[in-house]
């Protein structure tokens, strides 16, 4: 009986022991939980806040080059409006060497329009001068006719009206050209 006894108590005390265990296994189950909880937590706002991140210099770079186009490009209405006083003043001075208009005539047009070319190009702009022979360009020029001139090919320019102009890499306007379309 005294051995029944004792392993009575024996018993008892390993289930105590092996519940002591349960328990602290228990609580150690629970802090890995809570454990595991606040990394998935730590991590989720770690991205976050790196999308946020990302997304603050996305917008600073977009603000940045919206900033350099609106420096670049601001001016193009008024630059196209300039357009036409170009186109005059060369006229102008065509006419005035066609009329073998006085030399002081000349001479101020020939220096009003030197000083506008320089103030285009101190802003960006510059001019599309394509000569009679070159090869028609869409992209640079905009034909204002088609003729079948002999001696030419088709798609070469046979007139130029206007020069066309850029303002950096932009097309501001188009040069106007009469293009011939003289089949073989």
């Amino acid at each position: 009986m005294a051995d029944a006894k004792k392993d009575e108590f024996l018993d008892d005390i390993e289930a105590a022991e092996a519940e002591a265990f349960a328990d602290e296994m228990e609580e150690i189950d629970n802090e890995a939980l809570e454990l595991d909880s606040l990394r998935a937590e730590r991590d989720e706002y770690k991205d976050r806040f790196m999308r946020a991140l990302a997304d603050a210099e996305n917008a600073r770079k977009r603000a940045d080059k919206d900033r350099r186009e609106a420096q670049q490009y601001g001016g193009s209405k008024l630059a196209r409006d300039l357009l036409p006083v170009y186109d005059n003043l060369n006229r102008a001075l065509n006419a005035a060497r066609e009329a073998e208009a006085g030399e002081a005539l000349i001479e101020g047009v020939e220096l009003t329009l030197r000083e506008l070319t320089n103030v285009f190009s101190k802003h960006g702009m510059t001019a599309i001068s394509p000569q009679v022979g070159d090869k028609f360009d869409p992209k640079m020029h905009e034909a204002m006719f088609e003729a079948p001139v002999p001696g030419t090919k088709a798609g070469e320019i046979i007139q130029v009206s206007a020069e066309g102009f850029m303002l950096y890499d932009r097309l501001l306007r188009p040069a106007q050209v009469g293009v011939s379309s003289m089949q073989g």
